[in-house]
């Protein structure tokens, strides 16, 4: 039951909330009402789909291929540049002594570790190791207590001859030291540390930590030594390949693979690779799982007729015929594959740039996140899949996960009247009042979007259509530059911890003037200097003249040539308006208006506009999602200038649903008065160029989750620091918002041995940072993996750690 069937949960929950913000030391609390035990269920469902089966049930040998982003930058997991393929590799071929499993806890390696506790608490924590007396690396050498000191050594940040990227944990440590044999580690902490099972995972040989040349550059390309069911035969940076096979030292249970090639191929390729059988395991996007699910039944009639066939045919049948022959094949391909679907450890977040601007007040960050209803935006993304579809309530922890609960009533539920009020108390009020019509169906044009701001000179003036069927402007009679209506409705359908997951197509055709078809999907403007509220004034002319324009020709073709006619005269003056709203949109686009960018009139004059600029006109007056609702609100506004914000989303095909999710959210943002103007930029300069430097106002990308949140979230959430040059620290923090009490309660978090006292630490600093509105978490990625349908033990792992030497063709 949640809390929506009994009333008093709620306010229960609010009192929690409330007592987690207001608290400055530990509480102890009562469990969260506000995730009820059916959504808690039905996140653990869905949090791993491997096809599971015995290992008594799978072939011995085979090979697997899969798929990966790119070669890995480096071997080394610790190292600045080292990614996801790092990541799977090290898994493969290194010890790791606690793994994950699928509700994100940590767990104790058997095949490593025949024990691991925390022996001691004072004076000193000190952590005892027991090694597996099996454990061996591939060049035959035992792991020993050495292996461990020269990892601390390397890793504990007082050498900068090592090139380390992270070193928490290990900097905590006061020493690491042989025990009673040199099978057991004993490691004393100068400083209590909580999530000390994170460490030594991986484990390189003292060969690789015990020298900083090795630690730079040799583990980069090459692992010449490791101690996994498998061990690196090849990596191939030309073909982009990298090539692991069985380890014959392995003392464990053995790989039933005899080979996993990881191969680099970019994720529009991945479907095509799919169809042709040269791949077997592939995260997917969407569009890719539909055309594997869809992949099944009989062939549509005449898809496999031949181009030669005798008789009438056509070439356009026999071209048809073709294509069909080789959606055919395309099918029989992938009928040989499933989608395995599960909810990702990594979750989708709005970012809300505090450093400047209207978002350093929290009035207004919170007033942009109350006006966000997160379950239809979850339900956009998710419902399709058939996975639980419940908004994200925490930063730290996914749900499903141990010790997970909604934290998000310490910002407020969705509500559009609580969201104005607080514009309001901050100074940006609408100047002359509510004007808006609700309940209008998306896809529908505005009533009055035609509307012209004014009329532009003499209306007599004669702006017929020549006799080419083209007019003054030569554009066609029945056409808008850019394309037709059919180019709109589907144009934008769209893992380590510590580094962001950008989001996971076509555009619509281009002339050389853009215009804005009344149906188009998202107007395909491109802005030269243009911002703000100039975009939306543009936008909105260009929009105006579509409509005159049309309506120019329904005048002009009832009046039937009779120029004296009242339906002429209408004909002439819907033209001329269209060429003046037209003439006005470009003057505003090339910044030759008073104070656009470029004219010396504005605060940014000079600057260019990076990427395509596209505003909220845009997402009113074109269709919107199914299922939405067009409401227009007049414009807040503060010493008459109008709230607006810079939203920037990636351009690349890989980020559809992203850009899906960042339109419904500008509709929302509508509905407060807050106008959104949408920069969409290259994939490949999205995070540094924008996200990092804080070149943004709104934005959407997504955090991975992480068994240890009190380490690994800290520099996420932490408080921007002066620097010693006058630059800001932002470290992973990219919102720039944060709290001296925030970081407290990590700290406090990371130095709690006892699991309850921690985990109560970390709810306390989730609810702070839902209350200072920097990130509003909106859910948890989808995770979609194609894979062979013979294979097992593969695909959505969700948070476990694969367990590769289980991974086989079932018999």
């Amino acid at each position: 039951m949640t809390d929506h069937d009994i009333p008093s949960a709620r306010a229960a929950r609010r009192r929690r909330i409330a007592a987690l913000v207001a608290a400055g030391v530990l509480l102890p609390l009562p469990a969260l009402a506000g995730c009820g035990t059916d959504d808690q269920e039905a996140s653990s469902s869905a949090s791993q789909d491997i096809a599971p089966a015995p290992r008594d049930e799978l072939k011995d040998g085979g090979t697997v291929r899969w798929a990966i982003d790119a070669m890995p930058g480096t071997l080394n997991a610790f190292q600045a540049d080292a990614d996801a393929t790092t990541t799977r590799i090290t898994g493969a071929v290194l010890p790791s002594m606690f793994t994950v499993d699928a509700s994100g806890a940590p767990q104790r390696n058997a095949d490593y570790l025949d024990a691991a506790d925390v022996s001691a608490r004072d004076p000193k924590q000190v952590v005892t190791y027991k090694i597996n007396p099996k454990a061996r690396w591939s060049n035959g050498t035992a792991i020993t207590a050495a292996d461990f000191v020269a990892q601390w050594t390397a890793l504990r940040g007082k050498d900068n001859a090592y090139w380390t990227a992270r070193n928490a944990g290990y900097d905590r440590i006061g020493k690491v030291e042989q025990g009673a044999n040199s099978r057991e580690v004993k490691v004393t902490f100068a400083r209590p540390y909580a999530d000390w099972r994170s460490l030594f995972t991986p484990l390189y040989p003292r060969s690789v930590m015990g020298n900083a040349n090795a630690f730079n550059d040799g583990a980069r390309e090459k692992l010449q030594v490791g101690a996994g069911p498998f061990r690196l035969q090849k990596r191939d940076a030309e073909a982009g390949r990298v090539v692991l096979v069985r380890n014959p030292a392995w003392w464990g249970e053995r790989a039933k693979l005899s080979k996993i090639v990881l191969e680099s191929l970019p994720g529009d390729k991945r479907a095509a690779a799919l169809a042709a059988g040269s791949i077997d395991v592939a995260a997917v996007d969407q569009v890719a799982a539909k055309r594997v699910a869809s992949a099944r039944g009989p062939a549509a009639p005449g898809a496999s007729r031949k181009d030669g066939n005798a008789g009438p045919q056509g070439a356009g049948e026999r071209a048809a015929g073709g294509a069909g022959a080789r959606a055919a094949a395309e099918n029989s391909g992938l009928r040989g594959y499933t989608v395995r679907k599960a909810l990702e450890p990594a979750y989708t977040q709005l970012a809300l740039n505090g450093s400047s601007g209207p978002l350093a007040d929290d009035r207004v960050r919170r007033a942009v996140a109350r006006a966000i209803d997160r379950q239809a935006l979850a339900d956009t993304v998710l419902k399709p899949l058939d996975l639980p579809s419940k908004p994200l309530g925490s930063h730290l922890l996914m749900a499903g996960q141990q010790g997970y609960q909604d934290h998000s009533d310490a910002l407020g539920e969705q509500d559009t009247e609580a969201a104005q009020e607080l514009l309001a108390d901050a100074g940006w009020k609408r100047a002359g009042g509510d004007r808006q019509q609700a309940g209008e169906k998306a896809g529908a044009p505005a009533p009055d979007a035609g509307r012209d701001s004014g009329d532009y000179g003499d209306e007599d003036a004669d702006t017929s259509l020549d006799g080419d069927g083209r007019d003054d402007y030569g554009y066609e009679d029945d056409r808008w530059p850019g394309g037709s209506d059919d180019q709109g409705d589907g144009a934008y359908d769209g893992r380590n911890p510590g580094r962001p997951i950008p989001g996971h197509g076509g555009a619509p055709a281009r002339g050389d003037r853009e215009g804005v078809r009344p149906a188009a999907a998202e107007a395909p403007l491109s802005f030269t200097g243009a911002v703000g509220s100039e975009v939306q004034q543009a936008a909105l002319l260009r929009q105006s003249a579509a409509f005159y324009k049309d309506a120019a020709v329904s005048e002009k073709k009832a009046a039937d040539g009779d120029k004296e006619s009242s339906a002429y005269a209408k004909y002439k003056r819907y033209k001329k308006r269209a060429a003046r709203a037209l003439s006005a949109a470009e003057v505003i686009e090339t910044g030759q208006a008073h104070g656009l960018p470029g004219s010396g009139g504005h605060p940014g004059a000079g600057r260019p506009a990076a990427g395509r600029t596209h505003d909220a006109a845009a997402f009113r007056v074109g269709r919107l999602p199914a299922g939405d609702k067009v409401v227009r609100t007049a414009l807040v506004r503060k010493n008459g200038k109008p709230l607006t914000l810079r939203f920037v989303l990636p351009d690349g095909a890989a980020s559809e649903q992203l850009r899906t999710v960042g339109r419904r959210i500008a509709a929302m943002l509508a509905k407060i008065g807050v106008q959104t103007s949408v920069q969409r930029v290259s994939d490949a300069s999205y995070f540094q160029d924008h996200i990092a430097s804080g070149d943004y106002d709104l934005a959407l990308y997504s955090w991975p989750g992480t068994a240890y949140p009190a380490t690994d979230a800290r520099p996420i959430y932490a408080k921007p620091q002066p620097a010693p040059d006058g630059s800001l620290t932002v470290e992973q923090n990219y919102t720039r918002v944060g709290s001296d009490h925030i970081d407290q309660l990590f700290d406090q978090a990371a130095s709690e041995l006892d699991e309850d006292s921690a985990r109560t630490l970390v709810e306390q600093a989730d609810a702070r940072i839902w209350a200072a509105a920097g990130s509003i978490p909106l859910y948890q990625r989808p995770e979609l993996v194609a894979t062979k349908k013979s294979l097992a033990n593969v695909g959505a792992f969700g948070f476990a750690t694969p367990r590769f030497q289980d991974i086989g063709y079932t018999k």
